[in-house]
C-alpha cells in the first residue's frame, strides 16, 4: 500500500500527534487539549493543524468507545478539505453527562483519495437490480 506525506502543525504544546494502535488499522486517533461547550456542543481542540495534499481528504469519525458517553459526532463524518489549515477540532452533540474531557482520545482522523466528478446531466439513467428500491428495500 502507498504511503503519503501529511505535514502536521502543533498549534498548542500539549498537542499529540496521531498515529495508529496497531499495524493494518485505517484510523489514527486524535486526542483532546482543550474543551469548551458551545450552542450545547461539545467541541474538543486537538491543537493540530494539517496540510492534506491536493486529491485526499481527511475524515473524521467517532471512535468505537463512543458508546461509553453521552455524546455523538454532530455532523457524523467530519471532512477536512485539503486547502484547510485551521485547528482539527472534534464537536459531539450533548446528550447526557458522561463527556470527553481533555487528554481523551476523542475521535480519529483516516486521510483517503478521491476522485474530481463531473456530473453530467441524463435524462434517463440505466436500469439495475435495485432500481428505485431505498430505506430497507434490500432486506433486514
Amino acid at each position: 500500500m502507498k504511503s503519503i506525506e501529511v505535514k502536521i502543525r502543533k498549534i498548542d504544546p500539549k498537542a499529540v500527534i496521531p498515529k495508529y494502535a496497531q499495524i493494518g488499522d485505517a484510523g489514527c486517533d486524535l486526542v483532546a487539549v482543550s474543551r469548551g461547550i458551545l450552542n450545547n456542543k461539545l467541541v474538543l481542540g486537538t491543537g493540530l493543524a494539517m496540510e492534506i495534499p491536493e486529491g485526499y481528504v481527511g475524515l473524521i469519525f467517532p471512535r468505537s468507545s463512543v458508546f461509553k458517553y453521552n455524546a455523538r459526532l454532530s455532523n457524523s463524518v467530519g471532512v477536512i478539505d485539503s486547502k484547510y489549515r485551521g485547528e482539527i477540532k472534534v464537536i459531539f452533540d450533548i446528550t447526557g453527562d458522561e463527556l470527553y474531557n481533555i487528554g481523551d482520545r476523542v475521535g480519529q482522523i483516516i486521510i483517503i483519495p478521491y476522485p474530481q466528478v463531473t456530473f453530467q446531466e441524463a435524462s434517463e439513467l440505466s436500469s439495475s437490480e435495485r432500481g428505485m428500491g431505498g430505506f430497507g428495500s434490500t432486506g433486514s
